[in-house]
């Protein structure tokens, strides 16, 4: 084991929700290691191709509804348009709404799983065909959650996207390993981003998190950078339908 095992210079990138939060912090951490970006975004345009470029890679973005599966063929399409070739991706775009399970609508159990599970499903589709035709072998990353284990609160469409994508994960690799395709996932934590705002900011919820966690505090974006390098890496070959937990030692407690 070296560390250029880690090195991904040559290597092309699609992180999904690369505009903010999570996406954009594995984005940086994926272009530090010596990966070109393709960073799909849906309305916020990326802040991060000057921070990119400037380690000396190249960005490309492009701007795509995940809820419409008529945006995949065309981020593939762009992809290898832009460098010729793709090697990772990282399905990390994801929605969120909350509501009692009572009253949980079908217009937010729909838009959640269209985002959050049959985007990723095509998506790792379309790149595993792309590999196939390289003859490359690839590395697909899916963003799991902590409540791709346990149930959660409020959040009924969530917990089912995020159940299946530790369940895909598992599946897609069990299929693709023989095409040199590692599919594995990242769960992350209770992390500060946008969408753990209100959690954040209801004191009752937020302390019953941070007492639980037993690293004490919520996660940052930039913790999940060292995981996803990792497997987006050679240094990962070897590790096929396995989901990594990066919280704070949650799962643990």
């Amino acid at each position: 084991m070296t560390i250029d095992q880690f090195n991904l210079k040559g290597k092309t990138a699609i992180v999904t929700g690369s505009s903010t939060g999570l996406g954009q912090a594995m984005a940086l951490g994926l272009a530090r290691a010596g990966a070109d970006i393709v960073g799909v975004y849906n309305s916020t345009a990326p802040s991060n191709k000057e921070l990119i470029e400037k380690m000396g890679v190249k960005f490309v973005g492009i701007q795509a509804d995940l809820s419409n599966l008529s945006s995949v063929p065309l981020i593939i399409e762009k992809s290898i348009e832009a460098f010729g070739h793709i090697d990772i991706l990282v399905n990390n775009a994801g929605i969120i709404r909350r509501n009692d399970a009572l009253d949980f609508t079908e217009s937010d159990w729909d838009d959640v799983m269209d985002v959050n599970i049959k985007s990723v499903f095509f998506l790792c589709q379309a790149a595993a065909n792309q590999f196939i035709e390289q003859k490359t072998g690839g590395k697909i990353i899916n963003i799991a959650s902590m409540l791709s284990f346990q149930g959660g609160i409020k959040v009924s469409s969530y917990t089912a996207s995020k159940s299946g994508v530790n369940g895909l994960t598992k599946l897609l690799a069990c299929e693709w390993a023989q095409h040199q395709i590692n599919v594995n996932a990242i769960a992350p934590g209770y992390m500060a981003t946008a969408n753990t705002e209100p959690i954040r900011q209801d004191p009752v919820r937020n302390r019953q998190i941070l007492e639980r966690i037993p690293a004490g505090d919520w996660g940052k974006p930039e913790d999940l950078q060292g995981a996803v390098v990792f497997l987006a890496s050679e240094a990962s070959n070897y590790v096929h339908g396995s989901t990594l937990t990066v919280d704070g030692g949650w799962l643990a407690r």
